[in-house]
């Protein structure tokens, strides 16, 4: 008998340690502090791309090189790891792009990683360059007024809600493909986004980040956490 519960408890911790996490996460590391950031599972092109990278070490040594406080915070450009003091950057590539995946239920709220892109007709993303938003809060007046002016469409109900209570920036909502969130650390974005920066939006004194993926262990742990605070996983 003794033998019997003795296996049956062993299952059921290897079981407990071998379950995979739910999502799949990053920390992004500067001088001001670090947040986490989960990825969505409805958009595996851009998370598996930024996972790839991630490992690759391509944002490590980047900068924040685009800073619009009540907007968002971008980084992501390569070219920014060399780059000369107030050198205008936003044009560095990893040599290909990501193609869009809009979701309808995934949008700009203040805290959502996003993914920069160019002015190509297919809304096709970056390869590397992402955008963390900082937004702000909205009426019901302008939203209703951005509906009809600007989106062509109608909210859901919960986003404008979110909108109005947490803030974001609505307007890029089925423009630009979102496929994450911060989930811990969000006060980093109001940081950074509050730095004086140039005629470029470029902050006036380098902000460099490494970015290192979550392990397995640490993700579960997070999740069990998040999970105690009513955040949905």
């Amino acid at each position: 008998m003794k033998s019997y519960l003795t296996i049956l408890l062993c299952a059921c911790f290897l079981s407990a340690f071998s379950a995979k996490p739910k999502h799949q996460y990053i920390k992004i590391k500067t001088e001001f502090g670090e947040c986490v950031v989960m990825f969505y599972n409805e958009t595996p092109l851009h998370r598996d791309n930024f996972i790839k990278l991630t490992k690759k070490g391509t944002f490590n040594g980047t900068l924040f090189h685009r800073v619009i406080q009540n907007f968002m915070i971008q980084g992501g450009d390569p070219d920014s790891k060399t780059a000369k003091p107030g050198a205008l950057l936003g044009e560095g590539t990893v040599g290909y792009t990501v193609p869009a995946e809009f979701k309808d239920s995934l949008f700009h709220k203040k805290g959502a990683f996003a993914a920069a892109r160019d002015d190509n007709p297919e809304k096709a993303s970056s390869g590397s360059q992402f955008y963390i938003v900082q937004g702000k809060k909205f009426t019901d007046e302008q939203l209703d007024n951005l509906e009809q002016n600007r989106l062509h469409f109608k909210l859901p109900v919960t986003q404008r809600e979110v909108y109005k209570s947490l803030g974001g920036s609505p307007h890029l909502d089925r423009s630009y493909t979102v496929y994450g969130e911060v989930v811990r650390g969000l006060e980093l974005v109001d940081k950074i986004a509050a730095l004086p920066v140039d005629s470029n939006n470029r902050p006036l004194n380098d902000i460099k980040m490494d970015i290192v993926i979550l392990k397995k262990r640490e993700a579960r742990k997070l999740e069990k956490e998040l999970a105690k605070q009513a955040i949905k996983v």
